[in-house]
């Protein structure tokens, strides 16, 4: 018998030991919680509670956190997966700050119903609050849009801001035109491509918040001009700036065709929209007749020049930092650009840029899928969910090796994406039925 309660009092002091071991280390090397240190563009991570030599927790989710515990679900995503914009705008612009979100807000219930009525969606971007200083996009977007008057500080081309209250369309919310940077207010001189949004549904009578979500939405300057077009690289020029550069090359090549009322070299009038003469489906401008598409122009140009291979790609689009292909097709099939778009001289005979892209089923590949939309990202499929709610943006197929990506799946189902926990929105488990159906 005094072994017995030697025994368990050794026992006991061990264990009590080990307890305050560890409190120590906790006191000592106090966890951060959520978000591990902000990651750098193009790096993969793990969310942690705790991350040190003793323990590696699991994502820090809440039961406050899970949707599916309240009566309704918030669904979000990014139009396009990726959003660029200049650098410097004093010169050139090819795209304005110009982001989009969108939302779902389902009610739960067997089954589920979609609902917009009664209720409105709020969006913020609690590490990204102003815009003006970490662009000079307001300096000059009045004399590139030919606007009436300035553009009022950090508001977008369409009215809105880095914060407000999404727009009901039917089946869905959605902004436009957010003018968003990629540099976060706690460390506003470093590129950070992932940005995060919150957005909140709410009874639109009462104020109740219903449902919350952390979405991504991405945002580069990440245009490598300067691979190519650096001082003295082309033709001689060195005017000492990559944009002047450009418009150099292409008032000496061009300037014999420049159309009526658009004679004067470029150089002379800056800073120039380059979709003031070239169709630019982004940004719903049709250019000047008899006037290639941007992306006409841009692909049949370059060619000859840029190889048909990802890293080609990126010398325009982000990028070797940006990495803006992130998604499941990359990353386990090794898919690139290519296998989807074409090369550049396939994509530079598109007719209409932007609005006919890659379809899903395309190249044999998801051929039992008819996407019931042109586009992917406006195809809906299970009672009319939207596939990017469920599977994410283009480039960003869940599920994506950027942390930031998969925070709202984590938040919906405690895994990573893509969204395949049905009772996130039914209350009980349906019998198995198939989800892409267009029903």
């Amino acid at each position: 018998m005094l072994k017995k309660q030697l025994f368990g009092n050794l026992n006991f002091v061990s264990f009590s030991l080990l307890f305050i071991l560890i409190s120590l280390v906790s006191f000592f090397n106090p966890p951060e919680k959520g978000l591990a240190a902000t990651p750098q563009p193009g790096d993969t991570q793990t969310i942690t509670l705790f991350d040190g030599p003793f323990f590696n927790f699991l994502p820090l989710i809440t039961i406050q956190n899970l949707q599916p515990s309240s009566g309704y679900v918030l669904l979000g995503w990014n139009d396009l997966g990726m959003h660029c914009y200049n650098r410097d705008f004093k010169d050139l612009a090819v795209l304005p700050p110009y982001n989009t979100l969108w939302a779902q807000v389902i009610q739960r219930g067997d089954p589920p119903q979609i609902v917009t009525s009664n209720i409105k969606v709020e969006y913020s971007f609690p590490n990204n609050t102003y815009s003006v200083g970490k662009s000079n996009f307001w300096t000059y977007a009045q004399s590139l849009f030919n606007l009436s008057g300035p553009l009022s500080e950090n508001i977008g081309l369409t009215g809105n801001g880095l914060s407000g209250e999404m727009d009901a369309k039917g089946d869905h919310f959605s902004v436009d035109g957010i003018p968003l940077t990629e540099f976060q207010d706690s460390a506003p001189t470093s590129a950070y491509p992932y940005q995060l949004a919150e957005i909140i549904a709410k009874d639109i009578n009462t104020g109740r918040e219903l449902a919350s979500l952390t979405v991504v939405a991405p945002v580069s300057t990440e245009m490598r001009c300067v691979n190519c077009h650096f001082d003295g690289n082309i033709d001689s020029i060195s005017t000492g700036g990559i944009e002047t550069n450009i418009l150099t090359l292409h008032d000496q090549e061009n300037a014999y065709k420049y159309p009526v009322d658009h004679t004067t070299p470029l150089m002379n009038r800056r800073p120039v929209l380059c979709a003031e003469c070239h169709a630019s489906n982004a940004l719903g401008l049709s250019g000047q007749p008899g006037i290639p598409s941007l992306s006409r122009a841009m692909h049949e140009k370059h060619k000859e020049i840029v190889p048909n291979t990802q890293e080609g790609c990126y010398n325009c689009h982000p990028g070797p930092t940006t990495k803006c292909l992130r998604d499941v097709m990359s990353t386990e099939h090794n898919m690139t650009c290519i296998d989807c778009h074409g090369g550049l001289e396939v994509v530079s005979q598109n007719p209409n840029p932007w609005l006919n892209e890659p379809t899903c089923s395309q190249s044999g590949c998801h051929t039992d899928i008819t996407q019931n939309q042109a586009l992917y990202r406006n195809s809906t499929a299970h009672a009319g969910i939207y596939c990017a709610a469920c599977h994410d943006s283009p480039h960003a197929i869940a599920p994506s090796n950027q942390v930031n990506d998969g925070i709202k799946f984590i938040q919906l189902q405690d895994s990573p994406g893509p969204l395949s926990k049905c009772t996130v929105c039914h209350i009980t488990q349906p019998a198995e039925v198939d989800i892409h159906t267009t029903q």
